[in-house]
């Protein structure tokens, strides 16, 4: 299994079926916090959930589509980021994070999607990346923004939850721009990693 190191000791690797209970342990952990401002299927409450959520996304990374990656921090499981989608053929994704509140305040979220932005548009020939996000979730916009990423417009209503209805972000950054933006993003490594996963579909 590969391991991109990130700061403060953390690492960036694969979120598999294997890690059911240790994902399910960090959503019992998490759950509350992240509820809120991801999409519901994801918050799963036991392992059964979470390992279903775990083979949804190995179904479609073999697939060529979504993936899901780990963010470890000493040791223990805290967050991670995906592609949400992933288009080869139109040559354009979504990526997406969640963190447990201990893990906050570390840059990890930054660092972690820059990798996949790197690969992504470096090692793939992808045109465009996508962040969506709910409005009023100040911490995500701050991510995209620390990306290079442009608020494209706003979705009124467009995000459910709890019987209300909030305002959803579109966010982007074109290769050209990734490129322009140099050192934004940790790059060493980052090919390797990402095409070892990829060689496992």
């Amino acid at each position: 299994m590969f391991s991109l190191s990130l700061r403060d000791g953390a690492r960036l690797g694969p979120l598999e079926v294997w890690h059911a209970e240790e994902f399910a342990a960090h959503l019992d952990r998490a759950r509350e916090h992240i509820r809120p401002w991801v999409g519901a299927g994801f918050v799963t409450h036991d392992v059964d959930g979470a390992q279903a959520t775990l083979k949804r996304y190995a179904e479609r990374q073999v697939g060529d589509g979504g993936r899901l990656y780990g963010i470890w921090r000493d040791g223990v499981l805290v967050g991670g980021v995906m592609f949400t989608d992933f288009h080869a053929a139109l040559g354009s994704c979504e990526i997406g994070c969640w963190l447990e509140p201990s893990a906050e305040g570390h840059g990890l979220v930054t660092q972690a999607c820059g990798a996949l932005l790197d690969w992504a548009f470096t090692s793939r020939g992808l045109h465009r990346a996508e962040w969506h996000c709910r409005a009023d979730n100040d911490r995500s916009s701050a991510v995209a923004k620390r990306l290079g990423m442009t608020l494209e417009g706003v979705r009124r209503e467009a995000w459910p939850y709890e019987g209300m209805r909030y305002d959803k972000q579109l966010w982007a950054v074109l290769a050209p721009e990734w490129r322009a933006l140099g050192t934004a993003a940790p790059r060493s490594g980052t090919d390797q990693v990402c095409a070892m996963s990829t060689n496992r579909e």
